[in-house]
């Protein structure tokens, strides 16, 4: 990597550009290229987010590029796939989409690039996967959004319950990021009190310490958003974002980025949303939790709908 940090798009619908912008207002990269299957749409966006730079804090160069423009990017964030028609089911669209990464990642390694790959493409953890068995890279260097959003959700509704800046809440969201995910509430803390630790210290306030309707909260949140708007994309492009400033930075910030696990909590060879740390190298280590009995079950559980799934792919 070069001390220019440099990001590709790929995948200018509502996501990327969510992304793009918050990337722009928070100053993150030097460079950032904009692809997309309609090269004038890239254009216009391009020109788009220029014009705004006058009022940034930001010098950013913002451009539309192609494949090429990937030979010495540092991180390679992809929003692109296809949309899933009435009727079709999951591993149908798994194919098709499968089809958009092969007519992506195919060029961009051939390139010459060496960077990170930075996944928002739904389901991701699966897509994440065929990123890492198309492009031959590392695992560490293949990552998902995860569960990063899910995990954000969570902190805010447990803040928003508790009257306690979401900043102070320490708990994740893990697993498949979607039907499966799950909250490991055994590790919940508030400050460096855990919640359970609370909750027996506190029997008076356990109506306001039950946070049983939370978990489902969050995983309907998507479902709420997409029946009032069509669709979510700024807190995404938000998360996308946490991640890039991670990883430019070399925070060695924990994320519950969706990563390789490879015998980790007895599960071999599937993407998860898991803690990890995250740093310049993209993956620098995955943090295994302290799960009980009954959450590592529903971790297994999740790791098996996903393999389920990746397995049925035909590449």
């Amino acid at each position: 990597m070069t001390d220019t940090k440099k990001v590709m798009l790929i995948g200018c619908g509502m996501v990327g550009m969510s992304y793009a912008y918050a990337m722009l207002n928070q100053n993150i990269a030097d460079e950032l290229v904009l692809v997309d299957i309609s090269k004038e749409k890239a254009i216009g966006e391009a020109m788009d987010l220029n014009h705004g730079l006058a009022f940034a804090s930001s010098s950013m160069k913002i451009y539309a590029g192609d494949y090429s423009d990937a030979a010495d990017a540092d991180l390679i964030v992809i929003a692109a796939g296809v949309n899933q028609k009435p009727g079709e089911d999951r591993i149908e669209l798994l194919g098709r989409n499968t089809e958009v990464f092969r007519s992506i990642i195919k060029p961009v390694v051939e390139s010459g690039f060496n960077g990170i790959f930075l996944i928002a493409t739904n389901p991701v953890d699966i897509m994440s996967q065929v990123t890492l068995k198309l492009s031959g890279f590392s695992p560490d260097k293949v990552i998902g959004s995860g569960t990063t959003l899910d995990s954000a959700r969570l902190r805010y509704l447990i803040g928003k319950k508790l009257a306690i800046d979401p900043r102070n809440i320490h708990a994740y969201v893990i697993g498949e990021h979607g039907e499966s995910e799950f909250v490991p509430w055994s590790q919940a803390h508030v400050a460096t009190v855990s919640l359970d630790e609370i909750k027996l210290s506190h029997p008076e306030r356990s109506e306001e310490l039950d946070m049983s309707e939370i978990e489902s909260d969050v995983r309907n949140s998507a479902q709420k958003i997409i029946a009032a708007k069509k669709a979510t994309y700024y807190g995404i492009g938000m998360a996308l974002a946490r991640i890039t400033r991670a990883i430019f930075s070399d925070e060695h910030s924990i994320l519950t980025i969706s990563s390789l696990v490879d015998g980790e909590y007895g599960i071999k060879d599937t993407y998860l949303g898991l803690p990890c740390i995250v740093g310049r190298k993209g993956r620098v280590k995955l943090l295994e939790l302290d799960l009980n009995a009954e959450e590592r079950e529903k971790l297994k559980k999740s790791a098996s709908i996903i393999k389920g799934a990746y397995d049925s792919i035909k590449f």
